[in-house]
């Protein structure tokens, strides 16, 4: 199918069309391509605004099929990283089908899996801890959301951890209304748990919330990741008292980015979104200390981001 310059531009959170540029125009010299810039993880910081030291660090990753994150070296990365708690999405795995590499893993005893009733290989999310949880329930309590297995929440003394892999509007916004049905009942839930003590959610919420958030806003306006609807979701939750924890501490940093799709050389030129976040309620960001995009991190067509806080 023919395509025009609007089309070459464009890029789909699901990775459809994501070029950087249009082509060069007939009859003159191609111009030499542009050096990307890059995003630069800056040394992580360990204290935060009220002056206490970290002592909890969480690693969110949506690893696009874990059995084949897990062959890519996944946990290795892991294991250098060895945060406290590490939360995964879009698994695309059943509990009968975990790699022994990641079941057996003595550094996360406790270790609890989600994955979608109906379809194989499809969504799924995982969260491993080194100290046992309080409690853990699965799902958002509607079978609607939770028969796709896309949330696990984690009950701590101090806090409530939700990891949860949102649901893309996908290709042509066919699940554009039902993304919509999912915001509403999703930050009705995260505001319940709030009231009870706060919450940090993590994960991949499947929007850009903002043009600085993906390298080709202009582009993307009608597609999955990007339209009014999604990002006005993503602002509810923020106005229900929820804190977007990198922008809070980098309001203005460009050309960061947590994926890529696999086309177009896409990350080696850096043309990518933000997809993956830490949220936190309004009373965690006093010991909020930093929130990090581990670009280097490979394995996936999505980086792993990491929360050090003090709670």
């Amino acid at each position: 199918m023919k395509r025009g310059k609007k089309a070459e531009e464009a890029a789909t959170a699901e990775g459809e069309n994501d070029t950087g540029s249009a082509p060069a125009k007939k009859g003159k010299s191609a111009k030499e391509p542009e050096a990307p810039i890059l995003y630069d993880d800056p040394p992580d910081k360990m204290t935060s605004k009220d002056g206490r030291e970290a002592n909890t660090k969480i690693t969110s990753w949506n690893v696009d099929g874990l059995r084949a994150w897990v062959k890519k070296n996944g946990l290795d990365w892991v294991r250098e990283e060895n945060p406290d708690i590490l939360c995964l999405q879009e698994t695309k795995c059943a509990e009968k089908d975990l790699p022994a590499n990641i079941t057996s893993m003595p550094e996360y005893p406790h270790k609890y899996w989600a994955s979608s009733n109906e379809k194989g290989g499809y969504s799924g999310v995982a969260m491993l801890c080194k100290t046992e949880p309080l409690n853990v329930p699965y799902g958002i309590g509607k079978e609607e959301h939770d028969k796709e297995g896309r949330v696990i929440t984690a009950e701590f003394p101090n806090f409530y951890l939700v990891t949860a892999y949102v649901p893309n509007s996908s290709k042509g916004l066919v699940r554009l209304d039902y993304r919509k049905t999912w915001d509403e009942d999703f930050k009705m839930y995260l505001s319940e748990l709030d009231i009870q003590k706060p919450v940090v959610l993590c994960g991949d919420l499947n929007v850009a919330h903002q043009e600085i958030d993906l390298k080709n806003p202009k582009g993307n306006k009608k597609n999955a990741g990007f339209t009014p609807e999604e990002r006005e979701g993503f602002s509810q939750l923020l106005e229900a008292g929820f804190v977007d924890s990198f922008r809070e501490l980098y309001p203005e940093q460009t050309y960061a980015y947590t994926f890529w799709t696999y086309m177009m050389n896409s990350r080696a030129k850096n043309v990518g979104w933000r997809l993956d976040y830490f949220l936190l309620s309004s009373s965690l960001v006093p010991g909020l200390c930093d929130s990090k995009i581990r670009n280097k991190a490979m394995g996936s067509d999505h980086c792993p981001i990491t929360l050090h806080i003090a709670v």
